[in-house]
């Protein structure tokens, strides 16, 4: 795919840009050449590849999952002024 100096011009006025002829031929050359590049990834084959969630094979190194603190519930509560059932219990602010 290839595109043309009235493309780029078009895509300038939609983006409400102003493009001298020497940006024009600059932009016109460099997206060219990115879609050349796009043109030549897209011919690898890539059949039986599996897709990879990151180039480099990487473990994640997770802690052990377990309780490190104890509940501690009843020595926090000590000092509300108002406890039901274990839960805080406060005055209502939305009639």
């Amino acid at each position: 795919m290839s595109l043309s100096g009235a493309d780029i011009q078009c895509v300038a006025k939609l983006a409400r840009l102003r493009l001298t002829e020497a940006e024009t031929t600059s932009t016109l050359s460099q997206l060219n050449s990115i879609l050349t590049m796009i043109d030549s990834m897209q011919a690898v084959i890539t059949e039986g590849v599996a897709p990879l969630a990151h180039p480099l094979e990487l473990t994640q190194v997770l802690r052990i999952d377990e309780v490190t603190e104890e509940n501690a519930r009843e020595a926090y509560q000590m000092t509300a002024p108002a406890i039901k059932d274990g839960l805080y219990l406060v005055p209502r602010v939305v009639e």
